[in-house]
């Protein structure tokens, strides 16, 4: 085991970990287990139980019942539980980050630098906002008393990926406990080490039992008898716009709400006058957070035709020096991809898009990492050709981009949409004026100025089209979400 982990993270994973139901630690009532993976080195680092539908069942009807009294709790003592739980978050920052970085394979330096604390933030925000909300609201309405109250929807299911496990926890989860609800969360099985770590310092922060439960374990297993439980009240999922389909489909045949947040291929548009080495620095940096497996990264680089020299000099340059290794190591700066069959479709992403003509403007590929040759490393690649190319159509999920000239505003426009994603694009560009043009006609949930994958509490994020529905994550929206809307009125004559 590494030697520069803390003693928490080294305790956490010398065990079989258990599932987190009803504030106790349970082996799965199957006895299954998974062994966790490390990506810098194919190595097994720790191994958890893994459950089924009689787990999710437990699982559920004890959601419900601490649902009565969760959900019974002012809206200020439910804050109260929250901040601790942030206060016990933040003093385990540095575990959380070790393995957060462990379970993905993503740099240290960004998961200590971002993705904790900005999680940890995500539970303050919320917890703050449940005491500021309106829970009510009056209706003038003639020879009428009549209001709308907002009341918490129940037991809400949660299954989210494997890419940014610890922040799509808190982003999904605290909204809803927040609102008063509890929740049943099924964390990828490939990295479910810090949703598990979570439980662990809920427990420690006093939440109620049965409020929070994670059961690990596949989607056929775990996720479709959470989704068809019939005391389950709300999902959400995200993932990839193929499954997220197929989820709104069974929600639908309940019904009960969905909220999807997808995938996307987005587009960043740099024209010739925009601030070369920022837009260097944002597409580069891009594709390499998180080895580019990002769902609202730009990987459609759409480059104005007298800057595309300058920009390919500049970036491939930049690329070239990305310092790529185990992402425990503090000097990373890009880890693995998460696994071997994750390499294996980046992989196999590149030779189709040169199968189909592309031309590689940045060779890359698989790389060996010197001492971890089970590593799933992948050193970042540039194509360029026809944007009927499947390496522009798809997303890649991998540190890969695809660039093509344009020659005006008009021609940019009509690329960027050329797609039925819509997540997140960005312009680049000195001329304001133009850059809000072009940001209001791109269709997508989220348009950005100079700038790409920008993130704040209270700033609204989500998609529409093949990149998702309902509600988004991060904003005082989120929260409402999960309050649904009782009318009651009594007639005055």
């Amino acid at each position: 085991m590494n030697d520069s982990l803390t003693p928490q993270a080294k305790d956490f994973l010398n065990q079989t970990i258990p599932l987190f139901i009803n504030g106790t630690w349970l082996s799965s009532e199957c006895g299954n287990t998974t062994d966790i993976i490390d990506p810098s080195s194919g190595q097994t680092i720790a191994t958890v139980s893994s459950g089924d539908e009689k787990d999710v069942n437990l699982a559920v009807e004890t959601a419900d019942k601490a649902f009565r009294s969760w959900s019974k709790l002012s809206p200020e003592e439910r804050a109260e539980h929250l901040n601790k739980l942030a206060d016990k978050l933040q003093s385990e920052a540095k575990t959380l980050a070790q393995l957060e970085a462990l379970d993905v394979g993503k740099a240290f330096v960004n998961a200590d630098g971002f993705d904790i604390p900005f999680g940890i933030d995500c539970v303050r925000y919320y917890a703050d906002l449940a005491v500021k909300a309106d829970y009510g609201a009056s209706l003038d309405l003639e020879d009428m008393d009549a209001r709308i109250h907002r009341a918490p929807y129940g037991v809400c299911g949660f299954i989210f990926p494997w890419n940014f496990p610890f922040d799509l926890f808190m982003w999904n989860v605290m909204p809803a406990l927040a609102a008063g609800n509890t929740v049943v969360i099924k964390p990828a099985e490939l990295t479910p080490l810090t949703s598990l770590y979570v439980c662990k310092l809920a427990e420690e922060a006093g939440i109620p039992a049965g409020v929070i439960n994670v059961v690990v374990g596949a989607g056929r297993k775990v996720g479709t008898p959470l989704i068809e439980h019939p005391k389950t009240r709300r999902i959400s999922f995200t993932g990839s716009s193929g499954v997220g389909k197929q989820i709104a489909s069974m929600c639908g045949q309940r019904p009960i709400p969905c909220k999807l947040e997808l995938g996307g291929k987005g587009a960043a548009v740099v024209f010739d006058d925009a601030d070369l080495d920022n837009a260097v620095t944002q597409l580069a940096g891009a594709i390499t957070l998180n080895t580019g497996q990002v769902c609202c990264t730009a990987t459609r680089w759409l480059i104005q035709e007298n800057l595309y020299d300058a920009f390919v000099e500049k970036v491939t340059s930049k690329l070239k020096s990305t310092v790529i290794g185990p992402g425990i190591d503090p000097k990373t700066e890009m880890g693995p991809v998460v696994s071997q069959a994750q390499q294996d479709t980046v992989l196999d992403y590149l030779d189709k898009g040169l199968t189909q003509g592309a031309t590689a403007v940045l060779d890359g590929g698989k790389v060996d990492v010197e001492g971890h040759d089970g590593g799933y490393y992948v050193a970042p690649y540039l194509l360029t050709g026809s944007p009927e190319n499947i390496c522009f159509q798809e997303e890649i999920f991998g540190p890969a981009a695809f660039l093509v000239k344009f020659k005006d505003e008009e021609e940019a426009l009509e690329l960027v949409n050329s797609l039925e994603y819509g997540l997140a694009n960005s312009v680049f560009s000195e001329d304001l004026e133009r850059c809000n043009r072009v940001a209001e006609q791109m269709v997508a949930g989220n348009s950005w100025i100079n700038a790409h994958n920008v993130f704040a509490y209270g700033l609204p994020y989500g998609g529409i089209n093949m990149s998702g529905v309902g509600g988004g994550v991060n904003c005082p929206e989120t929260f409402y979400d999960y309050l649904r809307d009782l009318t009651i009125a009594r007639p005055l004559v």
